[in-house]
């Protein structure tokens, strides 16, 4: 089993409360995926995790020097990630450009794409 979390903000405190999204914050995004993950089956000793985006992608709309919210999600993922003992044998993120995610769920392959940067296999 595999599944992916898309994550919005880093923690549910930032923006408005929203019941049809519990779950786009980092914490609710992860703990989510986890306990559904290990409702269909999965070992948890064998879970592991990779992360994707987290890029800059609106510096011009912020103060020079501040932390972006690219930047502050992966941050939020990664601690939640130690937290729960879940290994990152992956990473493309940063920059300020977009990228793409497919993620075979047969083989556990991730690759990533990109305009900017083209693809890479996590």
């Amino acid at each position: 089993v595999g599944g992916l979390a898309h994550v919005l903000l880093p923690s549910q405190h930032i923006g408005r409360p929203r019941s049809d999204q519990p779950a786009r914050a980092a914490p609710a995004a992860i703990a989510a995926l986890l306990k559904g993950l290990l409702a269909l089956g999965a070992h948890e000793s064998r879970l592991t995790a990779r992360l994707v985006g987290g890029a800059s992608m609106f510096t011009t709309l912020q103060p020079a020097g501040t932390l972006q919210m690219g930047e502050r999600n992966v941050a939020a993922a990664r601690a939640v990630l130690h937290r729960l003992g879940l290994r990152v044998i992956g990473e493309a993120v940063g920059g300020d450009y977009g990228r793409s995610v497919e993620f075979d769920l047969a083989t556990g392959r991730v690759r990533v794409t990109s305009y900017q940067r083209g693809a890479v296999e996590l």
